[in-house]
């Protein structure tokens, strides 16, 4: 079984966020760029795939600018096979994405799509459900267990209600929650073993998708800062603020 991972470049979840003056977007200027951490949760899912001998070769793709190739290489290190890059510099939307996907399915053949739940830069959450729609194969999404039963997965998510068992046959696109597992420390051995895997180049105007813009930003600004405390001694003292400002 072949297993792609779809995974994205963004700013690292360490970051503290600044916002450019003129509103226009995020500053990242000199600003540490990782992996999307839900992308390597669905990797380490991939690899562990692999390590139990259900699937064998796991495919890493990422859609960017050329200096996305070390998230890529961060994957190989990680124990992924082979890396594909889709290189373009403008900004791709969730649908696109979806479209760029499925094209290398189709020409990768692989029998389990894996991809974070969403990105934590635009938290659309939408990729892996429209590239499911394209390719027209079932999806369970925000998985936090994956069990292998025979061509089926049986896949646990959360939900409201609690945790929800849901079984999918392969292939599919499944979407990795926070539970699912924890990824694993890259050593340096790894990094350099990486350098040896083969990583392909596809010029995203080979592909011949139409880029479509649905989602257009009108600004980006910061949150407003919030007002200070008011400390208490007594339940009285609670009760009588909460009826000034009228929550009681």
């Amino acid at each position: 079984m072949k297993v792609l991972v779809g995974i994205k470049r963004v700013v690292d979840y360490h970051v503290r966020i600044q916002v450019k003056q003129d509103g226009s977007g995020v500053n990242t200027d000199g600003v540490k760029m990782s992996m999307n951490p839900f992308d390597e949760i669905a990797i380490e899912e991939a690899i562990r795939l692999k390590e139990a001998g259900t699937a064998s070769e796991v495919v890493v793709v990422t859609i960017g600018a050329k200096v996305c190739q070390e998230q890529l290489r961060t994957a190989l290190a990680m124990g992924a096979d082979k890396a594909i890059h889709v290189e373009t510099d403008d900004e791709v939307q969730p649908l696109t994405a979806a479209r760029v996907l499925a094209e290398i399915v189709n020409r990768e053949q692989p029998s389990l799509v894996l991809a974070g739940k969403l990105s934590i830069d635009d938290d659309n959450g939408q990729t892996p459900q429209m590239l499911a729609g394209l390719l027209g194969w079932p999806q369970a999404c925000f998985a936090s267990e994956i069990t292998v039963d025979g061509e089926s997965l049986v896949v646990k998510r959360e939900v409201d209600a609690g945790i929800e068992s849901i079984k999918v046959t392969l292939p599919a696109v499944v979407s990795a929650d926070l539970r699912l597992n924890e990824p694993r420390y890259v050593k340096l051995p790894d990094i350099m073993k990486a350098k040896r895997k083969p990583l392909e180049n596809i010029p995203f105007a080979d592909l011949n998708i139409e880029v479509s813009a649905q989602v257009a930003t009108l600004k980006t600004s910061a949150p407003a800062t919030r007002a200070a405390g008011v400390k208490v001694e007594t339940v009285e003292e609670i009760v009588t603020l909460l009826k000034e400002r009228g929550v009681l």
